[in-house]
């Protein structure tokens, strides 16, 4: 390689994006490779991540595809460890691996839960752990987003499983801004939060005599109200490049959710919104 093209190769933004097989992944990988970035995309499905990647490659990107389940913080070790020899620093790291699970509470199998906490929590807490303490060792700016949703703000019955999850990951996002505002300055924090976006991600959920009906229903949701994931995608980008930490691709139903949680707690209200009386 020529001192030209190393110098290149360094200077150009990286993105590592975790669930990027598809829906809103995917999305967020074609962006980046619009804008140039070179996209390292994780997945735990390796065909889908081919079948991601090929168009982007043959379109001229640079993609770097690595089948990773988030859940193995060795494997997201391995992960960072590869990206940093061979690139040498992350721009953007997006832990976005998600899954969705539907039940009451106490349908829940005890692998189902630990399956969606693990992912939907330990894999963004993998992903910091990895990657932060080398992108703050950088002084170069960079950025760390997670993806949360609606549902970390709100309360569904029906969807507790992922709920739980959800508010967790927020929390850690936000404890996560503070930190690195405090140790890592040129590292910058987001939360993507998004409502209803097109995805295959109730297509996922395991299927249980007591969660068909209710998957069905959201997938239709989805079909016949979601957000293109392209769009949401554009909405990502257009917040990094403001710089803001909440990135919502529905304002007007994060507010009537956040604001009926704020309502909740100030007044002290039931969960169903009923005075505690």
């Amino acid at each position: 390689m020529t001192e030209q093209a190393m110098t290149e190769q360094t200077s150009r933004q990286v993105a590592v994006i975790t669930g990027a097989g598809s829906g809103i992944g995917a999305a967020l990988c074609a962006r980046a490779a619009e804008r140039g970035m070179t996209v390292v995309a994780a997945d735990i499905d390796p065909e889908r991540l081919e079948a991601m990647a090929a168009p982007l490659t043959a379109a001229g990107a640079e993609v770097l595809t690595a089948a990773v389940d988030v859940t193995d913080a060795d494997a997201v070790d391995r992960l960072a460890g590869t990206v940093y020899d061979r690139f040498g620093h992350v721009s953007l790291l997006v832990n976005n691996a998600g899954v969705e699970s539907l039940g009451r509470l106490w349908q829940i199998s005890p692998a189902e839960w630990r399956r969606a906490m693990a992912v939907n929590v330990d894999g963004i807490f993998h992903g910091v752990r990895s990657f932060v303490p080398r992108m703050g060792a950088d002084p170069r700016p960079s950025r760390v987003v997670n993806t949360t949703s609606v549902g970390g703000i709100g309360t569904l019955a029906g969807m507790g499983l992922y709920g739980v999850g959800k508010h967790a990951a927020q929390q850690l996002t936000e404890t996560l801004y503070l930190e690195c505002a405090a140790d890592f300055p040129q590292v910058a924090v987001s939360v993507f939060c998004p409502a209803h976006v097109r995805s295959r991600i109730f297509d996922d959920v395991p299927q249980k005599a007591y969660n068909t009906e209710a998957a069905a229903h959201w997938q239709g949701q989805l079909r016949e109200k979601g957000m293109d994931a392209a769009e949401a995608a554009r909405i990502f980008f257009d917040r990094i490049d403001a710089g803001r930490f909440w990135i919502l691709t529905h304002p007007h139903v994060f507010e009537r959710i956040a604001g009926g949680r704020a309502r909740l707690l100030a007044e002290r209200l039931r969960p169903d919104g009923e005075p505690d009386r």
